[in-house]
C-alpha cells in the first residue's frame, strides 16, 4: 500500500508543477492505436445497416428491451457499439478515428477480446477485436461447450498513455478502462443481454483467458496488462476453472504487432500495476441497493446513433443554459440501479460521489454541490470536508435525488484553475469533480485503486451518453490539480481524494476538421 499512496502522490499535478512527464512528443515513437495480430485469421463483422430499433428512453423502462437471439450478427453490433470506431477526423495531412469508448488524448490503451463457445459463423474460442476491421482474429481454437453467453476481456496497453502522459498515464488507463466496460453495458442493453463484472477472476486467470500472458507473442516491452471481464448474456458463466481447463491444450495463432519504434520507460507504472494486481477468488462485496424511482424520459433518439454521434467537446459556447429537470436527470442516472445499464454490470456499493460546480441551471443557484450516491455516503463525505458547508436540500429536486448546496457562488474561474486551467470547465452548464473513497483501499485490497478509477470512468461514459441525449455535449478531464480541490473543499484525504473531473455544455464545433464515416473504407472495398 505504501507503493500505492506513493505512486498517487507522485502522479498528482500541482499549480507550482505538474507531475513527471515528457518534456515534448516524440511523434516518431507515437503508438500505433491499433493492436493487430498478423498470422491470426481475422473474420469480418458484418455493420449496422441502419440505426437498431431501441431509443434511449427504453433501455431504462421497466420493461426492458426484448433480449436478442446470441448470434455472430448481434455479437457484431455489440462489439461496434461498445469498442468500434464512431468517425473519422482529418486536419490537413493528420487524420485519426475516434471510438464509441472514449479515451484520454483519444490514445485508446483498451483492447478488447470476446472468448465464446460455437456459434453459427465463428468458431468456439479466443478472438481480439479489430476496431478499425470491425473483424475478429482467432487467437486460439478452444472445446468452449457452454450455453446463454460470451466473455468480453478488457486489457490495458500502458505505453499507449504513457508516450504523452507519463507518469500519470496509469490513472488514465483505468479511466478509459471504466468508460469502456459502461459502453459494454449499454451496448449489451441495446440487444436486451444483462452484462455484469466477473469479479470473482483475478488478473493472472484473466490474462491466460486472453492469452496476454504469452510474453513471446508480444514485442519486448509491449505486453498487455489483464484488466476486466464481463459475461454478456441471460445464463450462467462458466468458472475459470471449467473456461482455462478447456483452453488448456488450444493453440495459439499470430504474433502481436509492433506498436512503437522505441520506447521510454516509466518504473512507476509497472511498479503500481504489480502492487495492483488482483488475486482471483476474492469477490467484491455485494451492496443492497433501496429500489429508486423511474427515470423520467429524456430522449427517444435510437440509442445506437446516440452512442455514435458522441463526441468529447473540445469548447463551449459560454451561454447554453440547461433546465433543471433535465440537469436532474443527469444526476439522477449517476445513482445505482440494479436492473438499468450501466450500473446492472456491478454488485458494489457506489464509492464515487460527484461534487458538482454548477454555472448555467436554469432555476438553480451557481455554487458548489454534494451528490451521495449511497445513504451511508453522507455522513461520510460531512465528517470529511469542510465544517461550515450548508448541505442544503434543493426545493424543487426530486426526492429520492440526494443533490445538497454546499455554498451558494460563482465557481467558473475555480473550476478553470483547478481543472489545469482549462476555460472548458468554467465555459460548461457545470463541472463535476468525482471524489472516491480512499480509506477502505487496505494492504488486504490494493487492487480496489484501480476500481475506483473504474467507477469514476464508469460515471464519465454515463454523462457523455446523457449530455448527448439532452442535446449537449460532454467531456472528461483528466488534467486537475488533485489537492487544490481537496483544500478548497477542506477535505480528509485519508478518506476521499478527487479522481477525474467531466465537464457537460454545448460544444463549439470546429469547422476546420474533416469528418468521414467511420467504415468508410471498408465499405468501399465490400
Amino acid at each position: 500500500m505504501d507503493l500505492v499512496r506513493t505512486y498517487h502522490e507522485r502522479s498528482k499535478h500541482h499549480l507550482e508543477r505538474y507531475a513527471p512527464g515528457p518534456d515534448g512528443l516524440d511523434w516518431n515513437s507515437q503508438p500505433d492505436p491499433f493492436r493487430r495480430y498478423p498470422g491470426a485469421r481475422l473474420s469480418q463483422l458484418p455493420l449496422l445497416a441502419d440505426e437498431l430499433p431501441v431509443c434511449w428512453d427504453e433501455l431504462f423502462d421497466a420493461v426492458g428491451v426484448p433480449p436478442q437471439a446470441l448470434t455472430v450478427d448481434n455479437i457484431a453490433h455489440l462489439l461496434q457499439l461498445s469498442l468500434g470506431l464512431s468517425a473519422w477526423k482529418s486536419y490537413g495531412d493528420n487524420r485519426w478515428a475516434l471510438r464509441c469508448n472514449p479515451s484520454s488524448g483519444n490514445l485508446h490503451p483498451t483492447e478488447g477480446y470476446l472468448i465464446c463457445p460455437d456459434l453459427p459463423g465463428l468458431g468456439a474460442g479466443v478472438h481480439h477485436y479489430r476496431p478499425d476491421q470491425h473483424g475478429l482474429e482467432c487467437r486460439a481454437t478452444a472445446p468452449f461447450a457452454w450455453a446463454g453467453g460470451v466473455f468480453v476481456a478488457l486489457t490495458g496497453i500502458h505505453w499507449r498513455e504513457a508516450w504523452k502522459y507519463g507518469v500519470r498515464a496509469f490513472r488514465y488507463c483505468q479511466h478509459d478502462c471504466g468508460h469502456a466496460l459502461a459502453a459494454v453495458s449499454y451496448a449489451a442493453a441495446v440487444m436486451g443481454w444483462p452484462a455484469r463484472l466477473l469479479s470473482g477472476w483475478g488478473d493472472d486467470e484473466i490474462a491466460a483467458l486472453t492469452g496476454v500472458n504469452r510474453a513471446d507473442d508480444f514485442p519486448i516491452d509491449e505486453t498487455e496488462t489483464p484488466e476486466a471481464l464481463v459475461w454478456v448474456g441471460p445464463g450462467d458463466p462458466p468458472t475459470s476453472g471449467l473456461a482455462l481447463a478447456s483452453l488448456g491444450a488450444a493453440p495459439w495463432f499470430g504474433f502481436a504487432n509492433t506498436l512503437s519504434s522505441k520506447r521510454r520507460d516509466w518504473p512507476d507504472i509497472p511498479a503500481v500495476a504489480a502492487a495492483t494486481h488482483k488475486p482471483s477468488g476474492i469477490a467484491g462485496l455485494l451492496a443492497n441497493r433501496e429500489p429508486l424511482p423511474a427515470l423520467f424520459q429524456a430522449s427517444s433518439v435510437p440509442v445506437s446513433r446516440l452512442i455514435r454521434a458522441r463526441r468529447s467537446a473540445q469548447a463551449f459556447d459560454k451561454i447554453t443554459t440547461l433546465a433543471a429537470h433535465r440537469f436532474y436527470r443527469m444526476l439522477d442516472a449517476l445513482l445505482p440501479r440494479n436492473c438499468q445499464p450501466p450500473w446492472s454490470l456491478l454488485d458494489e456499493k457506489p464509492c464515487v460521489h460527484p461534487i458538482v460546480f454548477v454555472h448555467r441551471v436554469d432555476g438553480l443557484e451557481a455554487g458548489i454541490y454534494c451528490l451521495p450516491r449511497s445513504p451511508a455516503a453522507l455522513s461520510e463525505l460531512h465528517a470529511a470536508m469542510r465544517p461550515d458547508w450548508l448541505w442544503q436540500r434543493i426545493p424543487d429536486c426530486p426526492a429520492h435525488l440526494p443533490l445538497y448546496l454546499l455554498a451558494p457562488l460563482d465557481v467558473r474561474a475555480f473550476a478553470a484553475t483547478a481543472s489545469c486551467h482549462q476555460d472548458i470547465a468554467a465555459d460548461s452548464v457545470f463541472m463535476l469533480a468525482m471524489l472516491a473513497r480512499f480509506d477502505d483501499i487496505s494492504p488486504t485490497r490494493p487492487w480496489l485503486y484501480r476500481q475506483r478509477f473504474w467507477e469514476a470512468g464508469m460515471l464519465g461514459q454515463v454523462l457523455y451518453l446523457e449530455a448527448e441525449a439532452s442535446g449537449l455535449q460532454g467531456t472528461g478531464i483528466g488534467c486537475y490539480f488533485d489537492d487544490v480541490v481537496h483544500s478548497v473543499l477542506g477535505l480528509n484525504t485519508e478518506r476521499f481524494q478527487d479522481l477525474y473531473h467531466f465537464t457537460v455544455g454545448k460544444a463549439v464545433i470546429d469547422t476546420r476538421l474533416g469528418s468521414e464515416a467511420a467504415y468508410a473504407h471498408l465499405e468501399r472495398g465490400r
